[in-house]
């Protein structure tokens, strides 16, 4: 269709995908005249796209230069820049690549398999487009396998890493015809950011401010026909005329036991460890309903099998190593334990608020209701209310805790 075979860009390239060595090839006549010093004063949004620019390309030199300043924990460095390469490619291999790899989520699957394919039929990217749901459950996987089903390049960054206007101008002026700018995180664009973004997916264009006070001037940069996909964990602080403008939101739930059991077998396949049915099922109950928590807890198994188990994985295996790094059979670690613990025993059940939990946890509030809390609501051990959060029965009987005497309104569920 748009011309790029392959896939998407690789995640290591989330701070420099802004100013590879082909940006010249990329912006747009125009964008180059806007940007041109002899034309206009380097200031304001011009500016900002320059400095961009300049920024990202002296991340992109070459490794001769970046060694000459290098101190005495050189090595050091290295090792850590390998190992960080390494899980990488293991999380970039266990990473579904097309629709029929991708395993759950069949409604949104299904949805987004006829927008591809009507896009494609059309000669016409597809339309803009927002994932929501917890952390782990393959919004960046589906913005990837969109990416690839389209035959389109993928840029992808994040909210936090779009500071200033400029950061987002100079992306989406080196964005080629069809090609797709993943922004995770996106609820935490500022507000100045999303004013740029707006033109940009109705319009395809970028508003440039030139100069300063009564001389300044606004310059209109027109942009490819281009796809943004955004994914958040709290679509609530999205704000309205940022989500109206995608045309199709699509929101991912948890997974059941089997459909992590078949990811776990699959990612056994690919990382070459024999795991029986049923070590699968275990290490699938204890999940947390998420694919990546199943695929670090199949590392760890793994781990365990190596040094203890010749590195078969049976039933055996899987629960005396998942006991051992502490996930118990409901799927709590340690820090979920410890929250309905200290909500029972400090606040006597509830109702307390979020933030002096996380202080008592010494988590931030947004860890708390992001990652700890929607697999404990979901599996019933915690309820929210107008007064806060309050533990249930089945959480009192999960710690081996007796029930207060008097029933109180957190009980009456």
């Amino acid at each position: 269709m748009m011309g790029a075979e392959g896939s998407a860009h690789t995640p290591s390239e989330h701070a420099d995908f802004a100013a590879g060595p082909d940006w010249e090839k990329s912006a747009t006549a125009g964008a180059e005249s806007a940007f041109s010093e002899d034309s206009f004063p380097e200031d304001g949004l011009v500016g900002e796209i320059s400095g961009a620019k300049d920024g990202a390309g002296g991340g992109l030199s070459s490794p001769q230069d970046a060694n000459l300043d290098e101190g005495p924990d050189e090595g050091l460095k290295d090792e850590e820049q390998n190992a960080s390469s390494e899980r990488a490619a293991y999380d970039r291999a266990l990473r579904p690549r097309v629709f029929r790899e991708f395993t759950g989520q069949r409604a949104v699957q299904e949805q987004l398999h006829i927008l591809v394919e009507a896009a494609l039929q059309r000669d016409e990217p597809v339309d803009h487009l927002l994932f929501c749901g917890p952390p782990g459950l393959g919004k960046t996987t589906l913005a990837h396998i969109v990416a690839a089903e389209s035959g389109v390049m993928m840029r992808q960054t994040s909210g936090p890493a779009l500071e200033r206007p400029g950061d987002l101008a100079a992306i989406v002026t080196s964005l080629d015809a069809g090609d797709i700018l993943f922004v995770d995180e996106i609820h935490r664009l500022s507000r100045q950011v999303e004013e740029v973004l707006y033109p940009a997916m109705e319009d395809y264009a970028v508003d440039i401010v030139v100069g300063k006070g009564p001389t300044a001037r606004t310059i209109r940069l027109d942009l490819p026909p281009f796809t943004l996909i955004g994914a958040t964990t709290r679509a609530g602080l999205l704000t309205s005329p940022l989500r109206d403008r995608f045309g199709y939101v699509g929101r991912l739930e948890f997974y059941e036991p089997p459909q992590l059991a078949e990811i776990v077998l699959r990612s056994a396949s690919i990382l070459d460890v024999e795991v029986t049915t049923g070590a699968a099922t275990q290490i699938a109950c204890r999940a947390r309903g998420t694919p990546r928590v199943a695929n670090r807890l199949l590392r760890r198994v793994r781990d365990y099998a190596q040094v203890r188990a010749c590195g078969k994985i049976d039933e055996r295996v899987a629960r005396e190593g998942l006991d051992l790094f502490g996930i118990d059979t409901s799927g709590l670690d340690a820090m979920d334990r410890e929250l309905l613990r200290t909500l029972i025993t400090v606040y006597g059940g509830g109702p307390v608020g979020v933030a002096t939990l996380a202080v008592s946890l010494g988590e931030e509030p947004g860890t708390v209701e992001d990652v700890i809390e929607p697999f404990l609501l979901q599996r019933g051990f915690l309820v929210r209310t107008q007064r806060g959060r309050t533990a249930t029965p089945a959480a009192y009987k999960l710690l081996h805790v007796d029930l207060p005497v008097e029933e109180g309104p957190q009980f009456r569920l």
